[in-house]
């Protein structure tokens, strides 16, 4: 099977099951998995971002895998990084003949790939990159206004309120100038893509997200995790900053938070992040961008899809 430069893109809502559907469509199609998650990229973060490793396999079954634990989460690892690595990840895919297979919900990551967006301007790990880690969060949303007004006042309350998310946006307003209206000043990458959108009904959405919290929380192993992460040196903050699961169990391990209340704040702000994920995704297709959806039980449907693409 010959599969020339065509690569996969598989994205979706949190809990969406697209990890589970990557490896199956890998283990079909002669492929490998590079993931687009913003937090994966950190070792030891595994339970809180959903890594689910055990998918993959193991042994001489094991679907191969790019682009996880390959930073500090001590280090902030930005989307210039990303990009190069994800590109020189594709390449060696298709030079031993497999299929590039992108799986991963962090549209910010997607988009710098498969637009190809040009962060040649944007440096890599600097000096200003750690001077913005430094600033506050008012510092930051401040500059964001003065790039771009616009692109602030578009933002729902809690991205204007996620320093790291404003963090990220910071670094594609600057290159690009508004990723909303126009289209960011790109470097057309020379692939064929297709990307696989999974679609989760909200009902069915909420209760995955609120069973996969309290499975995480069996026998503390996400609790477990947290405290670890701190006791090799990430401050709370730090640990807030990534959001979600590492945000509020932090807060409950400084006892801001009841075990309950915990809980209930995890799964409402995992529901809104599903959200977020979505908007982000729709407004893509807005700029120009094809997304070919499929409810999560249409297996073989994306399977014929993707049979009809790389032939």
């Amino acid at each position: 099977m010959k599969i020339n430069s065509k690569i996969l893109v598989i994205l979706g809502p949190t809990v969406s099951g697209k990890t589970k559907l990557g490896v199956e469509l890998a283990r079909q199609f002669n492929g490998e998995i590079i993931s687009a998650d913003s937090r994966q990229v950190y070792q030891g973060m595994d339970i809180g971002t959903g890594k689910d490793l055990a998918e993959y396999g193991a042994g001489k079954n094991a679907v191969k895998y790019h682009l996880l634990d390959v930073d500090n989460p001590k280090e902030q690892y930005d989307i210039k990084q990303y990009q190069k690595a994800a590109y020189e990840a594709i390449l060696g895919l298709i030079s031993r003949g497999k299929l590039p297979i992108i799986v991963g919900g962090s549209g910010l990551y997607l988009q710098a790939v498969v637009d190809g967006y040009n962060l040649e301007e944007q440096g890599g790990r600097t000096t200003d990159d750690t001077d913005l880690e430094k600033q506050d969060l008012a510092q930051i949303q401040a500059m964001i206004i003065k790039t771009d007004k616009v692109f602030f006042e578009r933002l729902n309350n809690s991205e204007k309120n996620n320093k790291r998310r404003l963090i990220r946006y910071l670094e594609i307003l600057q290159s690009s100038k508004n990723i909303i209206n126009q289209k960011p000043k790109v470097n057309k990458p020379p692939y064929d893509f297709l990307i696989i959108g999974l679609e989760v009904g909200i009902e069915t959405l909420r209760k995955r997200i609120k069973q996969r919290i309290l499975d995480r929380l069996v026998n503390d192993a996400m609790i477990n995790e947290v405290k670890a992460l701190h006791i090799t040196g990430l401050s709370y903050q730090r640990l807030e900053s990534f959001g979600l699961e590492y945000k509020f169990i932090a807060q409950f391990l400084q006892k801001k938070l009841t075990r309950e209340q915990m809980i209930d704040k995890l799964a409402i702000a995992t529901g809104q992040f599903a959200k977020r994920q979505m908007t982000w995704f729709r407004r893509w297709e807005k700029q120009g961008r094809v997304i070919k959806w499929f409810k999560t039980n249409e297996t073989k449907k994306i399977i014929k899809e993707v049979e009809n693409f790389i032939k």
